[in-house]
């Protein structure tokens, strides 16, 4: 009995119906927090979607729709709000606004417990549209498309995007965002997502600096042919008189570990220093001579004054974008 059970249970049908009846209690339990944003750029009218992420009206959307556009409105429930830009980070692809109302809000997931074919959920208004869930599946974790660097990791979702979807919350079954949609593939298919993590070091900056402050330390890196203690993220050069070398790192030394992110590649290097802020220390854990050192770093702003606020190491904005 408890064998027939089981397979029954894991019939076709019985496991699309559990799928829908998930689908559905996560939009149901959401949309509220979901709204749509119209505004005006160089180009014309636009419009987008955003999610509110406190009750005191403050949500994230992506960089196309409210990170340089003007006349932003916020069309929540009923009502139509002005919204007032608090910051736009083009480097990251987002931007956070904020209404004066109180709102309901989504709750932040833990998008590294993601993994390859998690189901995720994207709630948004394509083109003029009413507000539509979409279901799909984690399709990777990218930190480049088309030789091209992200800022960090970011998530691929098999979820098509259309027109109006940008800035839509990335949602896991428990209803939780981990995620927000800010450009597309080129067949429009699939969607680059920026990890929930990496908006909210844009929104923690913005608290305490009311700007973004990447961090440098002056590190460059190279690879291994062989890891040392699990990793290949070798120290090739430091920048005289940079904060990598006044606290002590020294070419030769192997990257184990920068701030709360495991190192095993160069890339992580890269994906790691996109969540240091200037002013703000973090720990560094090296492989030298047999053993492993901890330091103690605090990151600078970039010393290039002519291209203020640039990327560490050098990362880029994300390179596509949701049509308008």
């Amino acid at each position: 009995m408890v064998a027939s059970a089981s397979a029954a249970d894991r019939a076709p049908g019985n496991i699309l119906g559990a799928i829908q009846q998930e689908v559905q209690a996560v939009f149901e339990g959401c949309r509220s927090a979901v709204v749509r944003i119209e505004a005006v750029d160089q180009h014309g009218h636009l419009s987008g979607t955003g999610f509110f992420i406190s009750p005191n009206g403050t949500l994230y959307t992506s960089y196309t729709v409210g990170g340089e556009s003007r006349d932003i409105v916020v069309c929540f429930g009923q009502k139509r709000f002005p919204a007032q830009r608090l910051i736009g980070d083009q480097r990251s692809g987002i931007a956070i606004l904020k209404i004066e109302a109180e709102t309901p809000f989504l709750t932040f997931g833990n998008s590294r417990e993601l993994g390859v074919a998690s189901p995720v959920i994207a709630i948004g208004y394509p083109m003029d549209l009413p507000l539509t869930p979409t279901f799909g599946t984690i399709g990777g974790f990218d930190l480049k498309y088309q030789g091209r660097y992200f800022a960090t990791t970011h998530i691929r979702a098999n979820i098509p995007v259309h027109r109006g979807e940008g800035g839509a919350p990335l949602l896991n079954l428990q209803g939780e965002a981990v995620g927000i949609l800010i450009s597309r593939l080129d067949s429009g298919n699939a969607s680059f997502v920026l990890p929930i993590e990496a908006a909210e070091k844009v929104r923690k900056d913005f608290l305490r600096y009311h700007e973004v402050r990447p961090g440098w330390i002056g590190v460059q890196v190279k690879n291994l042919a062989e890891p040392v203690s699990g990793s290949t993220a070798l120290v090739e050069d430091l920048i005289p008189d940079a904060p990598a070398e006044k606290a002590g790192l020294r070419s030769g030394d192997v990257l184990i570990q920068v701030g709360a992110h495991r190192i095993h590649s160069p890339e992580d290097v890269f994906d790691a220093s996109y969540f240091m802020s200037a002013e703000d220390a973090l720990s560094i854990v090296v492989a030298r001579d047999g053993t492993q050192v901890q330091i103690g770093v605090t990151p600078i702003d970039h010393p290039d004054l002519s291209r203020p606020r640039l990327p560490a190491l050098g990362s880029t904005a994300p390179v596509l974008k949701i049509d308008r």
